[in-house]
């Protein structure tokens, strides 16, 4: 290790020895001092740019080409179709513009290489072409500003009246899941009523929270809107699931959202990708501490049907811990009761 060590060292110092006799080469020949200019590496140094292009490219088409199934997500909801046409116009627009460039990059080395008998070209300005080079990328950034805005602007807006709600709760380092029952209106919550046994801070004198429920996944109706209430209860997080094309940052103090309509049940991705152990998931895409690597939470799509049955089978906060009745106005404990009493037939 320290041979290796010490040899990379040695390269090092003669490689700045080498820079610094290069450098003193260039004073001497800007101050007129060395009129020997063209030496044997500047034709070498231009034909390598050549050839790096070429290598780099046909490099970066092939591996392109073959990691393209591993980057491309089946996609599994409808606005999906929509991102993933915006990423595809916009990769079309900057890749043209990236390759061109690129290419020109590397070839004028080679084609504008230092030759005793040609001299440099003055060309003061151009005013048409100013206008014309700030004009064009100033439309066609204008376009596919406008055209993602008006696609956020359409997940983000209020959902469909009948849409199904969740809430995700996120915070260092878990995801926590409330349904709103049968009411499909979520509770109030306060973080002041955070505790051991309440760690979503429901308000239970709110009636609507008297139903809300909890869930160790997420699980949705395919075919059916579907409006996840985000939020967080400590730092930034960040609620991504790559198959569904949804990302929503989760900010402290401030609730956000995003709805969307599943449109492929956990099962039919699993015969689609011949993986029967697929499920799709949330992760954090947002750095929040040590275990930020750890904050996943699997969402199951299922039949509209098989999603009401399973709604049925879920008792709510309440009907799980009676304790969280204590202390509550004498209407709503009635209402409590009522919970409790439904949960033990």
């Amino acid at each position: 290790m320290y041979g290796f060590l010490i040899g990379v060292g040695v390269l090092l110092l003669l490689s700045i020895i080498w820079m610094v006799y290069r450098i003193q080469t260039l004073v001497s020949v800007v101050k007129g001092s060395d009129k020997k200019v063209v030496t044997g590496s500047n034709k070498v140094n231009a034909i390598l740019f050549v050839l790096f292009l070429l290598g780099a490219g046909a490099l970066m088409f092939w591996y392109s080409i073959k990691e393209f199934d591993n980057y491309q997500l089946p996609i599994a909801s409808e606005h999906g179709v929509v991102t993933d046409n915006l990423f595809w116009i916009t990769m079309a627009v900057t890749g043209i513009v990236f390759l061109i460039t690129h290419v020109l990059l590397f070839i004028f080395p080679y084609k504008y290489q230092y030759k005793e008998n040609r001299t440099a070209t003055f060309y003061p300005d151009n005013n048409k072409l100013e206008i014309i080079w700030t004009a064009v990328p100033g439309v066609v950034l204008a376009g596919l500003v406008i055209s993602g805005w008006m696609a956020w602007s359409d997940i983000t807006a209020p959902a469909p009246e009948k849409a199904h709600v969740v809430e995700i709760m996120g915070y260092q380092f878990a995801w926590e899941v409330r349904y709103p029952g049968k009411d499909n209106v979520l509770g109030d919550y306060d973080y002041r009523l955070i505790t051991a046994s309440n760690s979503h801070g429901v308000d239970f004198t709110d009636k609507n929270s008297l139903d809300d429920f909890p869930s160790p996944k997420v699980v949705i109706p395919k075919g059916e809107p579907v409006l996840f209430k985000i939020r967080a209860r400590d730092v930034l997080h960040s609620v991504f699931a790559p198959h569904m094309r949804l990302k929503m940052d989760a900010v402290p103090g401030m609730p956000t959202r995003f709805w969307f309509v599943p449109t492929k049940t956990t099962e039919e991705m699993r015969a689609e990708l011949k993986d029967p152990e697929f499920e799709y998931e949330i992760a954090c895409t947002e750095i929040c501490g040590r275990g930020h690597f750890s904050m996943k939470k699997v969402i199951e799509v299922v039949e509209p049907e098989a999603y009401q049955k399973w709604l049925t089978e879920q008792k709510s906060f309440i009907q799980q811990n009676p304790a969280l009745a204590e202390g509550l106005p004498a209407e709503m404990r009635e209402l409590a009761e009522i919970q409790l009493s439904e949960s033990k037939k």
